[in-house]
């Protein structure tokens, strides 16, 4: 996967213990909060007492990163599987026990700095999770742990029954047990031919090189009484137990065992990527003396298994020896016949001669590959072959193709015992081992004849990275599946991915691009939900913007009558209404009281209990709409003027040297044409004003009955004052000539300016102070370019200290320094003021403190660090016409109602709470979202659905007070089984990844990242246990909804957002902190796994932007050339063997080493230059920012940069890869299950 992987393993990964708050638990304030951070972070009274936050899992094992060639195998499962009688559940692992690792196979290191060295954000004390990040609260212990789960996968008393899980849930497997030659992994042990019927031969006891098998990653899966092996012997573990019927019985096809049904209608079938069983001519596998082999139904990685409808990864491989259905022996269901080479399905005879096509395991019709002899890379030696140069003896994970014979090496046949009592441990496993970490079979030719099915020959192919869940295919399924039309007309439907087109039909539950949950079915107790440690959360986008035919939500106009609310939980009447008493009565759904109708809402009911004027009221029949607010939802009880968008511009020597100034003041009649317009109106009615700084404030009069624009100077910064009524903020129309006449102005009377040390909070608040003055909401779209540090309030001082990133004391860089620009954002909240911060710096500006006046009034931040007007002006312009012409809404309260049974708890974002259930945002717009996490405080009835109402009351951009309302059923349960069916992991992700940007303010790096692999870990634990038929710890299985969590999980673990180090400045560190917090979920998606799309072969008739690929450096070819972005970065990435028509028709010249890259820009006029140019477009289009292009050479300088981002390779900071991540993930996993 990548580049260091092909050596012996690096010195980064190794086991760390994860650290426990050391001394006393800090205070705690009510409700079991820490103190310092804000109320509504309580716990629930009935939740367990949550382990330290940071504290280790309950394992023994000491935590290993694992790095190095793990040949994952990850392949379908068989869910579906009722587990009835017959099955004595296994017993349970041992807890590993470490040895030393035998010579030559890497003894392990100090721990790293690598992965877990997370860095952070900044700290949250006083009354609520997201008002004022300030110095660190103290460490907290007990109760301020995440909030959800027990740290040990523990599930209540009376879980332990394995639920069956009906067919439609998929879940994919691996299994890392069988991985070879490394510190933590038991070496490979042979496994053993069948008989002629297919029944296991019987135990061979002291069958020469037989060793009793520990369990991946060290943990050990023997009895008590069984010598434990070093790390580095033996096979994934599978159990036998006495009493349960053996393997497979005479005459049954494998998989149909006694007392196991097999699945109607499901060929048995042999995982992808999965060895088969047995090879003639080798010991057979151990036994427990006397104890027959037990089955192991389940979906796993190392056991063949049953093929799952629906899996997506793969082809079935079918088990060797099972009758097939398709026609030829050998071939999966409506398959191709067997290729070349291939055998038909008949199990060897035990010892019988290899049959056709075999000779010293080679398949007949593939020659022997270069350097491989007689025995195939990858397999344990023949008797009597010498182990290959490169080979790993033992390494598995070559597919055995439907229907081929076995080969050694491979994994027993579920049910056998691997190692007895008796068996002395081999050092080092096989002869030629240690040390070796190479990939067998890497680089090699694929088989002939194999198309792009998943069958790979044997001896070719190491695992297949494409066999792993990967997003692009996830992705891609969906589209097909769930693309079109999605009708909103049932509680807890699953939506669509948010990468999925699909257009929305509302009935009754509001779009998910508005509001979406992390689960739809709903555990009706919290004890289940903390069992499945799934966190319940919604993330909400109001103002999100609809696809093409959709449509905006209606506004319902009641006149003096005003909205019709239940009276006593205030929630808005929606469809989940219901009217009795004739009509004259309403029942809410959220509290269960009946309400009297008003008279002039009055309407009679039809036969089956619904308003005859059903279908002409949105608010009966939508999840989304809109009310017309009166004057009693207003500030003062009266209607808001039109809201008003000020510019506010630094105009001290950097600006205007740098080209800023010029630049603003020529784009501005440009930009002002594109304010937003609200529903239904034709043109803007948004104000604008102007204000200019330096170390003193100017304000402008722009009236339009003036002949030229007048300034007014405020010099006493101390106490800042609005100096003109009338005139400051215009209608841009009106004053059209007066504001160009001020734009020409500003350049020339600041062209000669020296001064270079600027104020920035005065200037703020002068912004906020004529809006007061003119009682209106609005945005100030700040231009700053200097750490204020004149004489002034809101003064700072430069405390640059990158080194501390990534240390247990970065914290105290990524809170503020002062509180006063926290202080100044609730004063801006107050008036519904909204500040973006559009920030230019060359040094150190303190992002972490001024930037906690965008977080609270629902703003964001722009960064342009070196801006230089030539080069960054298109993008600077463009980000300011993306802000001011999106939907947006100002001076808005939200609020989330539930139905009795659950409540919103935590809140995060870019918003202001004062009390518990308010988010108070002085703006939001379409591309911001808010996360909340939601708690159980009682049990819910599970033959009712659960009800959510969202109501956003805002002043839209024509000074009109609305109410928008969106409602959401959602489906409770009491198996464990049908919530993991019904999980939305971008929901989950971004929940996750804004949850840990807070957390780093008061947090160590390493704690947050520990915790977030610890969670995830408990989540997967959960479904194995609760949700799979009892198999072999050695296998890895994944609930199809959440197969991408380990990806997912790495990715966010590596974001520069939460890991970002000394190699970043503290103002990236921060900036991306914001991003985070404020992102929607459509930007979540590609910021966590970038989009990697593929240029060098687009055709340029095509309209759609090209598929991307897995973001990997395996998918690069020298051939290529590649974009790669996520939302902040965009890269162009040139092979050095390009094609050189492609370089003549795209750039214009005859060689990549003409081009001048650093201010490079495509200018050909080709069809191929302008494809190109139009897919660059389209991209920045969909994102909310505009992205500046980095074009870079193959073995450019800047290639690092580039690499940092191909996500599923090992970071360069030696963070671990995906398929590492995989294997570490999947140790957690034992670790809590035993």
């Amino acid at each position: 996967m990548n580049p260091n992987m092909y050596g012996p393993p690096p010195t980064q990964f190794q086991p760390q213990q994860q650290p426990q708050y050391a001394a006393a638990p800090p205070p705690v304030g009510a409700g079991g909060a820490p103190a310092g951070w804000p109320p509504q972070q309580q716990q629930q009274p009935q939740q367990q007492q949550q382990p330290q936050y940071g504290a280790p899992p309950p394992s023994s094992a000491p935590q290993t990163y694992l790095n190095g060639n793990y040949q994952q195998q990850l392949a379908t499962s068989m869910g579906g599987l009722n587990v009835g009688g017959g099955g004595v559940p296994a017993p349970p692992l041992k807890a590993a026990q470490q040895q030393a690792p035998p010579a030559g196979q890497g003894a392990q290191p100090p721990p790293p700095t690598g992965f877990n060295q997370f860095n952070s954000n900044a700290s949250l004390p006083p009354t609520n999770n997201n008002n004022a990040f300030a110095a660190p609260p103290p460490a907290s212990g007990g109760g301020a742990g995440y909030a959800n789960g027990p740290t040990t996968g523990a599930p209540p008393p009376g879980t332990n029954t394995p639920q069956s899980v009906a067919s439609g849930i998929n879940q994919m497997s691996l299994n890392s047990g069988h991985l070879s030659g490394l510190p933590h992994m038991p070496p490979p042990k042979s496994a053993t031919p069948q008989s002629a019927g297919g029944a296991a031969p019987p135990p061979s006891l002291g069958a020469p090189g037989a060793q009793p098998a520990g369990g991946p990653f060290g943990a050990s899966t023997s009895r008590p009484g069984q010598p434990l092996l070093p790390p580095g012997a033996g096979a994934p573990p599978t159990y036998t137990q006495a009493g349960l019927p053996p393997q497979s019985q005479t005459g049954l096809p494998p998989m149909q065992q006694a007392g196991l049904p097999q699945q109607s209608g499901l060929p048995p079938m042999q995982q992808p990527g999965l060895p088969p069983q047995s090879q003639a001519g080798l010991p057979p596998p151990l036994q427990q003396p006397g104890l027959p082999p037990q089955p192991q139904p389940g979906a796993s990685f190392g056991t063949p298994q049953q093929q799952q409808p629906g899996t997506s990864f793969g082809t079935p491989q079918q088990q060797p020896g099972a009758p097939q259905p398709g026609g030829f022996p050998g071939s999966y269901p409506g398959g191709p016949p067997p290729l070349p080479g291939q055998q038909s399905a008949v199990p060897p005879q035990f010892g019988a001669p290899q049959t056709g096509g075999y000779p010293g395991q080679q398949q007949s019709g593939y020659p022997p590959q270069p350097g491989q002899q007689a025995a195939a890379p990858g397999y344990p030696p023949q008797p009597g072959y010498p182990t290959q140069p490169g080979q790993q003896p033992g390494a598995l994970g070559y597919p055995p193709q439907p229907g081929q014979q076995s080969m050694p090496g491979y994994p027993p046949q579920p049910g056998q015992q691997p190692g007895a009592p008796g068996y002395p441990p081999q050092p080092g496993g096989y002869p030629g081992q240690p040390g070796q970490q190479q990939r067998p079979g890497f680089n090699q030719p694929p088989m002939p004849g194999a198309g792009n099915m998943y069958q790979q020959a044997p001896q070719q192919r190491r695992l297949d990275p494409d066999q792993m869940p990967n997003p692009i295919q996830v992705m891609i399924e969906n589209q097909r599946l769930a693309g079109g039309p999605f009708v909103t007309n049932q509680p807890g439907l699953l939506p669509p991915l948010v990468t999925t087109k699909f257009v929305v039909h509302d009935q009754g539950n509001s779009s998910p691009r508005y509001l979406r949950s992390s689960l739809y079915c709903i555990p009706n107790t919290g004890d289940i939900l903390k069992t499945t440690a799934l966190p319940l959360t919604l993330n909400i986008s109001p103002l999100a913007r609809i696809a093409k035919g959709e449509l905006e939500p209606p506004i319902v106009n009641f006149g003096d009558m005003g909205p019709i609310r239940c009276n006593r939980c205030k929630a808005y009447m929606s469809p989940n209404m219901q009217f009795v008493d004739a009509g004259r009565r309403f029942q809410c759904l959220m509290c269960k009281v009946s309400s009297e109708v008003h008279p002039d809402y009055y309407q009679h009911l039809d036969h089956t209990g619904q308003r005859v004027d059903k279908h002409e009221r949105p608010e009966l029949l939508l999840g989304t709409y809109e009310f017309l607010a009166t004057k009693d939802y207003c500030r003062n009880n009266v209607q808001p003027e039109v809201p008003a968008f000020i510019f506010i511009i630094d105009v001290s020597y950097n600006t205007v040297k740098s080209g800023l100034v010029h630049l603003l003041c020529a784009q501005i009649k440009n930009i002002l044409k594109h304010l937003p317009v609200d529903q239904g109106q034709d043109k803007s009615k948004v104000r604008v004003g102007f204000i200019t700084y330096n170390s003193t404030v100017h304000f402008y009069n722009i009236k339009s009955n003036l002949a030229q624009p007048q300034m007014m100077v405020v010099g006493d910064v101390q106490e800042m004052f609005m100096p003109l009524l009338d005139g400051f903020l215009c209608h841009p129309e009106e004053s059209a000539a007066v504001i160009d006449a001020l734009m020409e102005e500003i350049p020339r009377m600041f062209a000669d300016t020296k001064e270079t040390e600027t104020i920035l909070y005065p200037a703020i608040q002068a912004g906020l102070e004529a809006l007061k003055a003119s009682n209106a909401a609005g945005k100030l779209l700040v231009f700053n370019s200097t750490l204020p540090i004149a004489e002034a309030p809101g003064k700072l001082k430069n405390r640059d200290d990158r080194k501390l990133l990534g240390t247990d004391k970065e914290k105290t860089v990524l809170t503020p320094q002062t509180t006063a620009y926290n202080t100044l954002g609730q004063e801006c909240v107050q008036q519904g003021c909204s500040v973006d911060l559009f920030v230019f710096n060359n040094a150190y500006i303190d992002i972490a403190t001024i930037g906690q006046v965008a977080r609270l009034t629902g703003g964001e931040v722009y960064k342009y660090t070196y801006f230089q007007a030539d080069v960054d002006g298109q993008r600077l312009i463009e980000d300011i016409i993306k802000n001011v012409s999106r939907p947006i809404a100002f001076d808005a309260v939200m609020r989330v109602r539930t139905s009795a049974g659950i409540r919103p708890t935590e809140f995060f974002g870019h918003f202001y709470m004062s009390n518990t259930t308010d988010v108070e945002l002085a703006s939001i717009d379409a591309t911001k979202s808010v996360s909340i996490e939601i708690k159980h405080d009682d049990k819910l009835p599970p033959e009712e659905n659960v009800y959510v109402q969202v109501a956003l009351l805002y002043t839209s951009c024509s000074g009109q007070r609305r109410l928008r309302v969106l409602n959401l059923a959602l489906r409770v349960t009491t198996t464990i089984a049908d919530v993991f069916k019904s999980c939305d992991l971008d929901a989950i992700m971004l929940f996750f990844a804004k949850q840990a940007c807070f957390k780093l303010m008061e947090h160590t790096p390493k704690q947050v990242k520990d915790n977030l692999i610890h969670r995830s870990a408990q989540i997967l634990a959960c479904y194995r246990k609760h949700c799979t038929s009892p198999t072999s710890a050695g296998q890895l299985i994944l609930p199809e909804c959440l197969k991408l969590l380990p990806l997912y999980a790495s990715c966010l673990l590596k974001n520069d957002a939460i890991s970002g180090g000394s190699d970043m400045t503290l103002d990236d560190r921060s900036f991306v902190i914001q991003f985070v917090l404020s992102m929607d979920l459509n930007m979540s998606v590609n910021y966590l796994y970038p989009r990697f799309i593929p240029i060098h072969n687009v055709s340029a008739e095509e309209t759609e932007l090209p598929t991307p690929v897995r973001c990997t450096h395996e998918k690069i070819t020298e051939d290529g050339a590649y974009i790669l972005e996520n939302g902040v970065h965009l890269f162009i990435w040139l092979g050095q063997s390009l094609s050189q028509n492609f370089v003549q028709s795209v750039f214009g010249v005859q060689g990549l080493q003409q081009l001048a890259l650093e201010r490079f820009n495509i200018t050909a006029e080709t069809p191929l230059a302008r494809r190109i140019t139009d897919i660059l477009e389209q991209i920045m289009q969909e994102r909310s920012r505009y992205m500046r292009i980095t074009w870079l050479r193959q073995n450019d300088k800047l290639e690092s940069v580039f690499r940092h981002f191909l996500i599923e390779d090992r970071g360069t900071d030696g963070s671990a890869s995906y398929v590492d991540f995989l294997c570490h993930m999947h140790k957690e996993i034992k670790d809590l299950l035993s």
